[in-house]
Formats: structure tokens, sequence, C-alpha cells
């Protein structure tokens, strides 16, 4: 069994204890995931475990065959090569071994009577056999439609960030290492390759560490949830759900143990102010247990909840309409004759197919991208907040509290209570000594966060927000969830994260490409089980439709055996359906042969999809025939 043990693990970042004398080990099958508010060190644990970062102390030990894939939050890829040769442009040994084999044969090829290269032809082919290698590439096509990446040549450098993310996430998923780890997965992936990553991910043979702000993908996927805090790692056992109950039941614990210890402090307080000398050993015993007491008082440590509790502006009866709006984007339709009248208090969460135009959207109601045609129309007292997908330009020699100065040295609360800045940024989990940090120190999450904080200060009544859920914590997310639910104003969410959706939104917005939008009121995982299931019932009757048109025997009338004809049909279907599977498999056996000759590739495809579908008429008669045998 492979596994991964770390013994005494710390590292620093500047004045912050990333990891303090961490010990763990990562079982062959665990399922993990790592959470923890941003800035403790979640991406740091991950790039130490796999190799990136060697500026720690302490031992990570694995045996010298244990592979490690990571996906990174920014992937590293070539933009001069197309799709399908960046992920197999990987150094990883079943790259190696198909491009040693491509070798080998290209040298076989040209000289066939040469012993040497026959021999080394031979074993780059038995390698292939071992490795399983024959299948990768129509596996690697496989994970990309998924992943709703269809142009295989498309060069690298055209992609948008978050296509560059999914080529990585298929280039390390086709790798099959023995640890797969995995720094937010979920972004910029729509809710059906999500749903289609779960089920990957739940049948996959080797560990999985991941980190992720996605609860219920958390639910699907972990059996275990390691949390980050405070330089310590504590381990639970189960998901997310289990892990909440327990960490609340440790908490509680830690906060009784800790009032014990104040207590007996006390106590021993008491006894000291009586004047007591050591002259005894028990004295002196008691003495020193003292001093112990002192030294460890009050050295609990407790994560803060986001407390946001800022102030608003007034918002009037008229807020967003959008009258008749047609947008075309790159000849590529967007919005066809859409209307959307948007009320005070209104909650509305975007979603749907990447590429469809959500972001489009918020960018229309923002006045960032004008229509083809149409009105869009925004109330007198609207004030608006857009949080994008980009954080705003920061200089990186800018400090924190500089940075939350533009807008003002105090805001008002929901109360009327004035609030000044350094008061914020503690509620917000930046401690006093990072006020004056330069914004580079600060982690890519801790950045988001501080942008999140600079737009609710402006306190606005209509909140934009793209994609909040991709680089914020999950306590981060807890408490903005909070802040919409009690928000006296409008939010519009674009997001796929469905835990997020179903807490902030009732009414939806299902963008499905070429111009075409649903409009639904309900919670968002409604609509995932409707939508599941109608497909599941259209799936049927079209089953039903073409078993009616394969069975002309079927009529009105009740049937009830099988006329001889049929009889003597039933006997042979057997033997022809396990016919049609030998010369399938034979066909197999031809492409595994024929892996470097593409035209002859596509030929033996078109024949074997040809057999597919004959094997599948053929049992759709057989189901037929046996209800009657």
């Amino acid at each position: 069994m492979e596994t991964m043990r770390v013994e005494n693990l710390n590292k620093t970042y500047g004045e912050k204890t990333l990891f303090d004398n961490l010990n763990f080990i990562i079982n062959e099958n665990d399922r993990i995931g790592l959470i923890g508010t941003n800035g403790t060190g979640k991406t740091s644990l991950l790039n130490v475990i796999s190799g990136m970062d060697h500026d720690f102390t302490g031992e990570i030990i694995t045996s010298k065959s244990y592979t490690i894939g990571y996906l990174t939050q920014d992937p590293v890829l070539d933009d001069n090569l197309s799709i399908m040769d960046a992920v197999f442009a990987g150094s990883q040994s079943i790259y190696q071994v198909i491009n040693n084999y491509e070798r080998a044969l290209t040298n076989y090829s040209n000289n066939p009577e040469d012993p040497i290269i026959l021999e080394k032809y031979n074993k780059a082919e038995a390698k292939m056999n071992e490795e399983d290698a024959w299948n990768v590439q129509s596996s690697v096509k496989t994970i990309l439609s998924q992943l709703k990446i269809t142009d295989y040549s498309q060069k690298v450098g055209s992609l948008s960030g978050g296509q560059k993310r999914r080529v990585g996430l298929a280039q390390v998923l086709i790798q099959s290492p023995d640890l797969l780890i995995l720094d937010e997965p979920t972004n910029h992936l729509d809710f059906d390759s999500i749903e289609w990553l779960e089920k990957y991910l739940a049948s996959y043979k080797g560990s999985l560490l991941l980190v992720t702000h996605d609860r219920y993908f958390l639910d699907q996927v972990s059996n275990n949830i390691w949390e980050l805090s405070f330089g310590n790692l504590y381990q639970y056992e189960g998901n997310y759900q289990d892990y909440v109950g327990q960490k609340a039941r440790r908490v509680q614990g830690e906060i009784e143990a800790e009032h014990k210890q104040q207590q007996l402090y006390k106590s021993e307080l008491a006894w000291m102010k009586a004047g007591a000398k050591a002259r005894s050993t028990k004295q002196q015993a008691r003495i020193n247990r003292f001093n112990d007491i002192k030294d460890n008082l009050n050295t609990l440590q407790l994560e803060d909840n986001v407390n946001i509790s800022l102030g608003q502006q007034r918002l009037g009866k008229q807020v967003i309409e959008i009258k008749d709006a047609d947008l075309s984007i790159n000849d590529k339709m967007i919005l066809n004759d859409f209307n959307l009248l948007v009320q005070g208090n209104e909650r509305i969460g975007i979603s749907g197919d990447n590429g469809a135009g959500k972001t489009t959207l918020l960018n229309v109601i923002a006045g960032k991208q004008p229509l083809d045609s149409g009105i869009v129309k925004i109330g007198e007292t609207v004030k608006m907040a857009y949080y994008t997908q980009i954080t705003e330009t920061i200089p990186d020699d800018k400090r924190v509290i500089n940075y939350l100065s533009e807008v003002g040295n105090q805001v008002t609360d929901k109360n009327g209570q004035k609030i000044s800045v350094t008061d914020l940024l503690e509620q917000f989990l930046f401690p006093k000594f990072l006020h004056g940090t330069l914004i580079r120190k600060l982690s890519g999450g801790e950045k988001r966060r501080l942008y999140l904080l600079k737009l609710l200060m402006e306190q606005p009544n209509v909140l934009l927000l793209d994609e909040p859920t991709n680089d914020l914590d999950i306590a981060t997310l807890t408490v903005l969830e909070d802040y919409i639910k009690n928000f006296q104003g409008t939010v519009i969410t674009v997001s796929h994260d469905r835990y997020f959706l179903d807490k902030v939104a009732d009414h939806l917005l299902i963008f499905e490409g070429n111009g075409k939008i649903k409009d639904i009121r309900g919670l968002f995982t409604e609509y995932l089980v409707n939508r599941n299931v109608n497909n599941k019932v259209t799936n049927k009757k079209d089953k039903v439709v073409s078993k009616e048109k394969n069975n002309p025997t079927k009529n009105s009338k009740e049937k009830t055996k099988l006329t001889y004809a049929e009889k003597l049909e039933w006997d042979g279907l057997e033997d022809k359906i396990d016919s049609l599977e030998n010369k399938k498999a034979e066909i197999d056996q031809q492409m595994q042969e024929k892996y470097d000759d593409y035209s002859k590739l596509a030929e033996l495809q078109a024949d074997k999809d040809k057999l597919d579908n004959e094997i599948n008429l053929k049992m759709e008669r057989w189901e037929y025939l046996s209800q009657f045998v």
C-alpha cells in the first residue's frame, strides 16, 4: 500500500507561522478535503507536499516509486502548443512511455532490419501494454469533452484563464498518480462538469488531497476533512457535514478546558498572594505548577467570525429594467430579445454553460458592455458595487490600510455606529500586524477578501457578484451568505456553486447558449434535480419510441407468446450478439496495432460505431422477445 508520511513539518512566511510541527499520514484511497481561512497556508502546504516548495523543515517520506500529480490554481502551459499537445507535454511516466514508443516506432519503420532497433521497439511496445497506454489519447478526449473543451487543435495561448485551468485539470487527471492534489478544481467549471468530476473522483484508485470552497463537492468526494488553523492541522473523519459537528464539539471542549484552567489559576493565585514560600518540596512543586499554568493561560486561539454589519443607502422602487435586449459578440449570440425586471430586495442567481454570456450580462447591467439594441434602465437611487472575477489592479507596494483609506477612514454600520478602518480590518480577519503590510505579501485569497471589503465599505444597495466563491474561503463565504440574507438591497450573482446559490438566490437565470435563457423560480438544487428527472424521462421516451419502431409485431392487440418466426429469431439471437461482440473485440485489437496510423484508426472507429449500433438494436430486440419466452 502506497502512503506518504510527513513528520515535524515547519514553515514560516514573514511574521506568519504557517505550519507548526505538523505530523500526518496520507493513506491509499484517502479522500482529504483541506480547508482553512485564506492566508493560513493551504496552498503552501500543497506546494510543499508536491515538491514545488523546498523552503521548510521536517521530513516527507514516500517510496521511490510514489507519484504525485498537482493541479495548481494557475497551471503552467506552453501557449504555443495545441490543447492535445499541452496535455501530453508533461514529463510524467505515462507520457514518457508514449513518447518512447513513438520514437522507437519511427526508428523501426526506418530501419526494420536492425536487431538493436527491433529490440528497443519490442521493449517500448511491451511497456505500452504494461502501462495500458494505448487508450490514453481516447481517455484524454473523454476528459476534455466532459470539461467542455472540444477543439483539441486550438492553441493554448488563445484560451481564457478558465479554459487553461480545465486543460491543466485534464493533464493531471490523465496521469493517475498515487496522490492527486487539486487546488480549487471546481473553479471555472459549470454544474455538468462538476457533477462529472464528482463521479470521476469517487472511482479514483489513488489518494486525493484537495482544497475547495464547494461544500456540496466536499460532501460528495471527501472521507476526511483536514483544517489548517494557526499553524496546526486538525483532522476529522467523514465529509464536510461530519466536520461541522465534530469541530463544534472540539472547540467547545477547548473552551471548557480553558475555563477550568482560568479557575485553577485564580485559586493558585490566591494561594501565592497569601505568601507561599518554598519551604518544602511539595510547596516548590506547587509554585512550579502555578508558573506553568500562568505561562499557558489564554493561549487558546479560535477563529473569529467575519462580521459584516455595514450600513447602506436607501433603495427606491425602480431598480433595474432590461427591455428587448439583443447582443452578439464575435458572431456569438448572448442576448436575444431579452427582458428582465429587477426589483428591490431581489436575489437573482445566474448559472449555466461557460461562455454563454453570464458575466456579459453583469457587464451590461454595470454599464461596461453596450447592447446592440434594447434598453437598460437603472434606478436613480441605485448605488452599485460590482465584485468582478478579476480583482482591480492594486499596486504591490501599497499597504493594506492605505488601500481601504481611499474609501474613507471610517464607515457607518447598520445601527448608525461609526467603525474605524482598523476595526473593520480586524472584523475581516486581518490582525493588526497586517494592517501596515504591503499588499504583495498577502495570499491570493486575502487579496480577494480585501477587495470585497473595499466594495462593501462603499455601502452599496445593489450588489453584482461574479463568481464570488472563487478564491474565498468557506468561513468568509458563510458570513457573506449571512450578510446577503440580511442585506436590504438587491443581489445578482453569477456562480456554479450549488451550496452558495441555494443560500442566496431564489430567482434563477440559466444560460443555455445562443441567447437562450431560462427564467426559473426556486432553489438551484431543485432545478438540477428536476432537470435530471426531465432528462431521464426524455431518454426513456426516446427508448420506448425506438423499441416500437424496431418491433413492428407489437400492436394494439395484447401479445402473450412468440410467433414461430420469432422463436427461430430468438434461438439464434444470442449467437448473433456474441458474433458482433467478437468482431468488435477484433477491431479493438486492430486499433491498438494501428495506433500510429490515424487514417486507419478513423476507418476502424467508423466500423466500430456501426457494430455498436447493430449490437444495441439486437439487444433491444432481445429484451423485447425475452418478455414472451
